[in-house]
């Protein structure tokens, strides 16, 4: 993608109220042209969704997902402002796709990477400092290195950074985004959980030929 300016980037915010990130983007992919851009954010339905991001969304459904086979189940709640768009096809088609998300990528713990835990941040930036590829070098450098990595890291933690899985070039953030700017509410992904048959289950190990012996008795 080619350079965008700040200030563009700034400017475009202003008019549209879409986020930071989206605006670049939406600049890059319109070669810096700012009308272009107002046009490339509506019609992916961001900069509606931002705008009606910060109202309550205290309606929408609890979503089910049961993968082939019947090994891994999904539950996902999802967020609307009224039970009518709830009960959309719409609604319903994302509720869907995004709980069959959550299915497809087992180390995804968490909603947004802002709900990661700070114990958990602490955690994973203590592995990376006392990796052996950073021993050598300045401090000041090692927390830079550290922090692009531990930013991957908790990115892959979350749902919605996580490339969707019916068109990568979105991620779910993008999807819930486009959707909400199509349906005219704010929506809201407010948590999931995901089971996996047999997890959490100690299976046994038995000792094969000891079973044997025992059941032979002593050797005279």
């Amino acid at each position: 993608m080619p350079e965008v300016s700040a200030k563009l980037v700034k400017e475009l915010r202003d008019k549209t109220g879409a986020g930071m990130m989206d605006c670049k983007k939406a600049l890059a992919e319109t070669d810096g042209d700012s009308e272009k851009a107002i046009e490339w954010l509506r019609q992916k339905g961001i900069a509606s969704a931002e705008k009606k991001s910060g109202r309550v969304a205290a309606e929408g459904a609890v979503g089910s997902y049961i993968h082939t086979g019947s090994r891994v189940g999904v539950l996902l709640e999802l967020n609307c402002e009224t039970d009518f768009v709830a009960r959309g096809e719409l609604f319903q088609g994302l509720l869907h796709d995004i709980s069959m998300q959550v299915a497809a990528c087992p180390n995804v713990e968490y909603v947004n990477v802002s709900d990661i835990p700070k114990d958990i941040v602490d955690k994973e930036k203590a592995i990376e400092m006392g990796r052996d590829d950073l021993s050598s070098k300045p401090e000041q450098i090692k927390e830079k290195i550290v922090e692009g990595r531990i930013g991957k890291r908790l990115k892959e933690l979350a749902l919605m950074e996580q490339p969707f899985i019916k068109d990568s070039s979105l991620t779910v953030e993008d999807l819930v985004k486009q959707v909400a700017g199509q349906i005219g509410e704010n929506l809201q992904v407010r948590r999931f959980t995901r089971y996996t048959l047999g997890e959490g289950i100690e299976v046994k190990s038995e000792d094969f030929a000891s079973e044997v012996a025992s059941m032979m008795g002593p050797q005279t």
